[in-house]
């Protein structure tokens, strides 16, 4: 999955700048539908990590039912945090 054929699927474009409210709205409850529906572990984790970045992830208990799947999520929102702080100076 790559990042701009998420965008493009969810919102009708790359260029979030100019997405309405609503349509953002639609767009992540559409993609919380697909990762309920998705099977396959590498494509759950990309949707659930897709809906992270919009504060928009559901519980790592409710996304993940291995604890190696969960514990690679909170793997992932510890990198994401340690990035944000490395711009802070």
């Amino acid at each position: 999955m790559q990042l701009d054929d998420l965008l493009q699927r969810y919102f009708a474009t790359t260029d979030l700048s100019g997405v309405a409210p609503d349509t953002l709205s639609a767009g992540i409850e559409h993609c919380r539908v697909d990762l309920g529906l998705e099977e396959d572990r590498g494509k759950r984790f990309a949707l659930w990590s897709f809906l992270l970045m919009f504060g928009s992830a559901p519980d790592l208990d409710v996304a993940f039912e291995s604890e190696e799947d969960r514990e690679a999520a909170r793997n992932f929102m510890d990198l994401l945090a340690a990035s944000e702080g490395e711009g802070e100076a």
